[in-house]
């Protein structure tokens, strides 16, 4: 064995072992949370001072997305932030501020690949392509709220909803989307095979603004068809690969919800059990579907002409 190949190995190792440790993290944060019965992507907002919407960078105003959503959510919740603006230690001094003296960030993560220099050499003598590294580098925000002498700009919140139940912003989306959206029946679904989404009237539901949380969880899953974000849908009912895949819908509703201001109550715990089975047995999980619903999320924020773009994606 090669004294790179050596090298290689040992890197590819470490980082490994660097990776597993983060998703153990936030996977035990996630699982403690749905295990206290909340639910840490749906209405965030309601335990914290904070306005409907996704934590963004306050430098660049680009929204966080994939796992460091639920992050930054869990922290505005926990810490009672009125807003969902993030910075670097760099950017509040940048920005002409600083962060507070005694004041303590929460990690994040940004995934990304890398192709190291003996791997290239090798491709080079060897032939093919060369293989590249996956890595997760943590860095560390800080609220706008643990932050002194920020500009204004940066520390304006969300603005607030009208107070009515129909959502102008929601019923363009799902029109623009063209999907084949059929409203009646006393049940949500998706069906892949024929490529509708059928939901019920907004009279039926206890809270009629949750109409727009249950339409955007099946447009979630309506991104996984084959001819768009090309999720596999064919898991039955019940089973792990089905609960992977309302997780994943779930969370982009969550997101879509917090893109366009809404505020749904809380999800109940159909599939409470169902998710932590997962989480359990995968600590990866929660980041994938994070990802996934990123994904979904931002596919049907392209028919949104005002949508933030999506920063740090893990």
């Amino acid at each position: 064995m090669s004294k790179d190949h050596k090298r290689r190995t040992r890197g590819e190792v470490e980082g490994s072992t660097a990776r597993a440790s983060i998703y153990g993290e936030v996977t035990a944060r996630v699982v403690a949370e749905l295990e206290a019965g909340r639910f840490p992507w749906v209405q965030p907002w309601d335990a914290a001072a904070a306005a409907p919407g996704l934590p963004r960078n306050a430098a660049s105003n680009r929204a966080y997305s994939g796992i460091n959503v639920l992050i930054l959510w869990g922290e505005v919740i926990a810490r009672g932030y009125a807003s969902q603006g993030w910075l670097t230690f760099r950017q509040a001094l940048d920005a002409g501020g600083c962060v507070r003296k005694g004041e303590h960030g929460v990690g994040v993560v940004y995934a990304d690949r890398f192709t190291p220099e003996a791997e290239k050499e090798r491709a080079v003598s060897e032939g093919g392509e060369a293989r590249a590294v996956p890595f997760l580098k943590r860095f560390t925000l800080f609220n706008v709220a643990q932050c002194d002498g920020l500009p204004e700009r940066m520390l304006s919140g969300a603005a607030p909803l009208p107070p009515r139940e129909i959502v102008p912003v929601a019923e363009a989306l799902i029109a623009a989307t063209s999907a084949d959206f059929r409203i009646g029946g006393a049940e949500a679904y998706y069906a892949p095979a024929q490529d509708y989404v059928r939901v019920p009237p907004q009279p039926a539901f206890r809270h009629q603004i949750d109409y727009y949380r249950t339409a955007l969880h099946e447009l979630g899953h309506w991104t996984g068809h084959p001819s768009r974000l090309a999720r596999d849908l064919s898991n039955p009912f019940g089973s792990e690969g089905y609960a992977r895949e309302e997780l994943v819908a779930e969370l982009a509703s969550a997101f879509l919800c917090a893109a366009l201001g809404i505020v749904p109550s809380v999800r109940h715990a159909d599939y409470l059990g169902s998710w932590l089975a997962v989480l359990r047995a995968d600590n990866r999980a929660i980041f994938r579907a994070a990802s996934l619903a990123s994904k979904a999320a931002d596919f049907l924020l392209t028919f949104h002409s005002e949508a933030p773009a999506m920063e740090g994606a893990a």
